[in-house]
């Protein structure tokens, strides 16, 4: 199958790519130089706390751009907002910013296509799961994105190859994702609150579930499809 229908069409998606790829080095340079604290958890919490009344609005922004532009993991954002808002709007904010994030890359990916996913994605995660995400649906995606430590950013840009559609989607994002992030949020909201040992504890969870899912990619990969051809069987 073709990319793109003419020698124009092509070197307009390569002007594209090339734009975007321009813009996103710009910003992580723009980033490093004078806004550093983006990639320093406690000099976040800082600077957020900084902005009062508007402090959730530019979580939910941080939150959303994390997912596109990944400088740090969503679960280190998630923490923060626990700390700095509580529980529940802390899990409400975050899972905001995320579902924004994961729309903006859904939507990107639905609109310049495949050349642009290799070219925001590395390589090595899309060989492992591009295929993957194709094949297991809505269910085999939500199974997937339910366990921290797995490149769900990623999936957000595949799945924009796929015919998903985006309510569908978010749908599933916003379920799947819910629970490690109230997890997280809570544990932020109890360090906020002196009660560092359960703080810990429950951070201790996540970083223990992402470790299994980051080092058993694969493995998760290969199960969740195989789950998903018996389901349908």
């Amino acid at each position: 199958m073709r990319l793109f229908s003419s020698r124009a069409d092509r070197w307009r998606g390569i002007l594209i790519l090339l734009l975007v790829s321009v813009a996103f080095f710009g910003l992580y340079v723009a980033t490093r130089r004078y806004a550093s604290f983006i990639f320093d958890a406690a000099e976040l919490r800082a600077w957020i706390a900084q902005f009062g009344i508007f402090a959730p609005l530019v979580f939910v922004f941080l939150q959303a751009l994390q997912v596109v532009v990944a400088p740090i993991p969503g679960q280190v954002v998630a923490l923060v907002a626990g700390y700095l808002f509580g529980p529940f709007w802390g899990t409400v904010y975050s899972l905001t910013g995320v579902l924004i994030g994961s729309a903006v890359a859904f939507t990107l990916a639905k609109r310049y296509g495949r050349s642009f996913v290799e070219d925001i994605l590395h390589e090595d995660v899309v060989n492992r799961f591009d295929e993957f995400v194709e094949r297991v649906g809505a269910p085999g995606l939500f199974a997937f994105v339910i366990i921290p430590g797995l490149p769900d950013d990623a999936i957000c840009f595949l799945s924009g190859l796929t015919p998903l559609r985006l309510r569908t989607f978010i749908a599933v994002i916003s379920i799947g994702r819910l629970p490690a992030y109230v997890i997280t949020v809570y544990a932020g909201g109890e360090l906020a609150s002196g009660r560092f040992i359960e703080g810990i504890a429950l951070v201790a969870v996540v970083i223990a579930l992402s470790a299994i899912g980051y080092f058993k990619q694969e493995a998760v990969r290969d199960l969740v499809h195989r789950l998903e051809l018996r389901f349908q069987l």
